[in-house]
């Protein structure tokens, strides 16, 4: 009788790319691939959401960076806007970059006329705070748990960037941006936001977070 074996190291490699939890990217608008690639890289199994029933199969989504007005909209196109805001309301881990922190606000700052949030996080977010694409710039920002001394700083990217004005008493100040002081990263329980792009860098410990967030969750 032939004595039974694990599995060989590449039928392991299989078994630990396929373990990880299911993350979508809301592939409205944005930087979707780059997202894709990032979660990709942390373990998790990213797919692309574009439908409500797309979104009832994930452990997790990133709300992209892009252009917020846009993304919006087409939320409310797609008829994606009430099944975010329940699958939220419900405990979904969420993770916002940018254009995805505005979704994520309760408050909004200088948006369009009429424009909506998905909300989730007890804050107040200034659209375009940082200035126009112009003035897009990079900065070293320290973050609570995952770049906070001895760890090296987190290189930032900010294009067309919010700021967080105001937070209520749930929500956790993660990351200031150094120059201006001001609230740049936030997590509120199953929710992180950042005013810049993480996915634009190679450093994937923001996603990193997020996807040990989710695993929480599951």
């Amino acid at each position: 009788m032939r004595a039974m074996r694990g599995p060989s190291p590449v039928g392991r490699r299989q078994m630990a790319a396929t373990s990880g939890p299911v993350i979508g990217v809301l592939g409205l608008q944005g930087d979707v691939a780059e997202h894709l690639r990032a979660l990709a890289a942390v373990g998790a199994r990213p797919v692309t959401v574009r439908r409500p029933d797309e979104l009832d199969g994930v452990d997790g989504l990133v709300i992209p960076g892009g252009e917020s007005t846009t993304m919006w909209k087409l939320a409310v196109i797609f008829e994606l806007m009430e099944p975010l805001r329940k699958r939220v309301g419900a405990g979904l881990p969420v993770f916002g970059s940018c254009a995805g922190m505005i979704m994520l606000a309760d408050r909004l700052l200088d948006g369009m006329a009429g424009q909506e949030t998905v909300g989730g996080i007890d804050m107040t977010v200034r659209r375009n705070a940082f200035g126009r694409q112009v003035d897009s710039f990079e900065s070293e920002i320290p973050l609570a748990h995952i770049a906070s001394p001895p760890e090296p700083p987190f290189r930032a990217v900010f294009i067309r960037a919010p700021w967080v004005e105001q937070t209520g008493g749930q929500v956790e100040i993660l990351g200031t941006e150094p120059a201006t002081g001001r609230i740049v990263a936030v997590r509120q329980g199953p929710l992180l936001a950042t005013s810049f792009h993480p996915e634009l860098t190679g450093d994937v410990r923001v996603h990193r977070l997020f996807v040990d967030m989710v695993r929480e969750r599951t």
